[in-house]
């Protein structure tokens, strides 16, 4: 019975971080469904990227307040779960405090922490504030009603109870040590809880120490909770932002690509001896486009899992901006949707995906959305971590154009224009210029 708590504290830590690892997995396997894309190139470009825009918030500081409040709540509840190693150790061997041992770094390190844990409490009282009362558009905006909305809720909700736990432990450890109680007789820098301690003058000693362990049992699983929880949740970015960053594309945003196999047959009837003609008889692709997620790459699957719903796209979109239907921000929340539907398929069918009948385009994505989009590429100039919706918009639209003949009645006739005429205009290329006989 003596390591009964030790015992309690390893099955709740590897039940946690078990849970976290299996749902690792059900993501990397949805995102490696897929097809393959070759982003190997320019490794350094790629890793200066990750570290200028991943690791230093470098595009969320674009807007000030939000990209400062939003280093504070990162930088600060990062580093602050740093003080989980400790809290391992003390679960697992039963000590108090054990990294005491460093001395004066250790007060530094723990006084820190309270200072970052405060501003992170009101950092993320101020975003609450923001998102809930001050009627931002892109808040407001009918693709992040429901579950989007109570879910960027909820981890406000997390953020602000552990830094209170975190804070409340200290406060009540700090009050036992200054009264020497038990074995609370570790000394420690606490710039924050200094203050909170005297709440608990004229309480009996007892009833703050369990308050203490309390706090410190709830912190510890809270944030196993939320760890957990990042798997259902839009808050995906704190981990995936980084391979996310590395592996966006480095091309100049207006540069758009095209289908090999097109450019192939393109090549071919323009100079049938080119050197490549034996190549170009390789098989042309199953289809031309994307309707489906299984038909886009992995980079944008990845992408809709790196979604965090800011919805700066949105927001800067002009099509959205003059009431179209286009989102940006709802083509990557939808496309993140159809992908988990379709691996909860794949669970409950032995890992196999059987047809549901239900595709990306049409069920989650309209044409009407697709058509809206201007190519202007503001969605992905603005996102902070350098997600692309258009890539999906474009593949989609290929879909419509090369599989369905689909396109809207004003770009079938540019195109048959260019096949007829060699130009989008209706006329004959022998009365292209007879605008000039007004002009004489």
């Amino acid at each position: 019975m003596e390591y009964i708590d030790n015992i309690v504290f390893a099955i709740i830590l590897i039940g946690g971080f078990g849970f976290f690892v299996r749902n690792c997995k059900k993501i990397i396997r949805n995102i490696n469904l897929g097809k393959y894309i070759d982003r190997s190139d320019n490794s350094s470009l790629r890793w200066k990227n990750m570290a200028m825009i991943a690791l230093g918030q470098s595009k969320m500081v674009k807007r000030p307040l939000a990209g400062i409040l939003h280093i504070v709540v990162y930088v600060g509840f990062i580093l602050i779960n740093i003080e989980l190693l400790e809290i391992v150790i003390d679960g697992l061997f039963g000590t108090h405090r054990v990294l005491s041992i460093m001395g004066g770094f250790y007060q530094v390190v723990i006084g820190s922490f309270e200072i970052l844990a405060f501003l992170v409490l009101i950092s993320v009282i101020i975003f609450w504030f923001r998102r809930n009362l001050s009627n931002i558009k892109r808040f407001l905006s009918a693709d992040l009603k429901g579950w989007a909305k109570q879910d960027a809720n909820n981890i406000l909700y997390f953020e602000m109870a552990l830094m209170t736990l975190f804070l409340v432990m200290n406060a009540s450890d700090l009050h036992l040590n200054i009264n020497n109680y038990d074995h609370y007789n570790v000394s420690f820098t606490a710039p924050i809880s200094q203050f909170i301690q005297p709440i608990f003058d004229g309480m009996d000693f007892q009833t703050v120490a369990l308050i203490e362990r309390v706090s410190w049992w709830l912190h510890i699983v809270g944030i196993l909770v939320f760890l957990n929880y990042l798997y259902y949740s839009k808050h995906l970015h704190i981990l995936l932002a980084f391979p996310n960053t590395y592996y966006a594309d480095l091309n100049a945003k207006g540069k758009m690509d095209n289908l090999e196999s097109v450019t192939k047959e393109v090549k071919l009837m323009l100079d049938p001896n080119m050197a490549f003609a034996a190549s170009a008889e390789t098989e042309a692709p199953a289809k031309f486009g994307a309707s489906d997620v299984f038909d886009l790459n992995k980079v944008q699957l990845l992408n809709a899992y790196t979604c965090t719903e800011c919805g700066r796209c949105t927001s800067v979109c002009p099509a959205n901006q003059t009431g179209k239907k286009l989102s940006p921000r709802k083509i990557m929340m939808d496309t993140r949707d159809r992908l988990e539907e379709v691996g909860k398929n794949i669970d409950s069918n032995q890992g196999t995906f059987v047809n549901d009948n239900k595709a990306l385009l049409n069920d989650y994505i309209s044409p009407e959305e697709l058509w809206a989009c201007t190519t202007c590429n503001a969605c992905v100039e603005e996102c902070p971590v350098n997600i692309s919706p258009l890539s999906i918009i474009l593949d989609m639209r290929r879909y419509l154009v090369m599989e369905q003949s689909a396109a809207p009645t004003e770009l079938n006739g540019m195109m048959t224009n260019i096949e007829n005429n060699g130009a989008p205009w209706p006329y004959n290329q022998m009365d292209r210029l007879n605008w000039k006989n007004e002009l004489l």
